[in-house]
């Protein structure tokens, strides 16, 4: 026999508690199943990947500066990149509106070899400078150039700079070697000209001849960039959402 006796507000409730709610077309939808096989997601704030990729979001979002004059000197290591912001060499013209740098390094304010610690109190700015000069004796437009810095201590520097040259694979770090070198006596003078300097010929400094094919160099960095581009979006840290420009106009 059915009990006719009347169900109370606050049981009906608890029976709408106890059941679940089907809608309309008596289909539990997605959010409601839960998956057969299911775990958390990880995630470790001091591991060595998150912090690289701390370190490079944070570098990302510092100003795009010019190159156009000399940089007001400045003390201190770290990090810092190079980047195409032109019009005429249309080798990097895929790139120039994107955060794919031309080249990534850091100055460090010991000796990597040794441990000791550098002299020089102004590590990054001095790099930052002879980049400088060795674009111009490049033949190319100072002008469209910028760099981005970020002062960091040496075993931050060096996780961001491998960052960047596994994420990006910079050109000038990847396919035209050379450009960072420095000439340092007889030895060197006598080494092979690089890569950099067989496309961008110019700089003041002696070579035992010309042995890679400028073409071929020139074709294997415009694939390579392409390559930059397809994969820009991949990276683990995401891209400001626009540039930040710093004009120097120190004469």
């Amino acid at each position: 026999m059915i009990s006719s006796t009347p169900v109370s507000d606050r049981e009906r409730r608890s029976r709408n508690i106890a059941r679940p709610h089907l809608p309309a077309d008596g289909l539990i939808t997605d959010q409601e199943v839960m998956p057969a096989e299911y775990t958390p997601a990880s995630f470790d704030p001091l591991s060595t990947e998150q912090i690289a990729n701390t370190i490079c979001e944070t570098f990302e979002r510092q100003p795009l500066v010019s190159m156009t004059h000399e940089i007001p000197r400045f003390e201190g290591s770290g990090l810092y990149a190079l980047y195409y912001r032109g019009v005429s060499v249309d080798l990097y013209l895929p790139i120039a509106s994107l955060q794919i740098p031309v080249y990534a390094g850091q100055a460090l304010s010991s000796n990597s070899t040794t441990g000791e610690r550098v002299r020089e109190r102004y590590p990054l700015h001095s790099r930052l400078k002879q980049h400088r000069l060795s674009i111009m004796e490049g033949g190319l437009p100072i002008s469209e150039f910028r760099f981005r810095a970020l002062l960091l201590p040496d075993v931050h520097a060096d996780l961001g700079e491998n960052a960047l040259r596994v994420g990006y694979t910079p050109v000038w770090n990847s396919k035209l070697t050379g450009f960072g070198s420095k000439e340092q006596g007889a030895a060197t003078r006598k080494s092979k000209k690089s890569k950099w300097d067989t496309v961008h010929d110019g700089r003041r400094r002696t070579h035992g001849g010309v042995v890679h094919d400028i073409g071929k160099l020139a074709m294997e960095s415009k694939a390579h960039i392409a390559q930059q581009v397809n994969s820009y979006e991949e990276l683990p840290w995401p891209h400001p959402a626009t540039d930040t420009y710093l004009d120097l106009d120190t004469p």
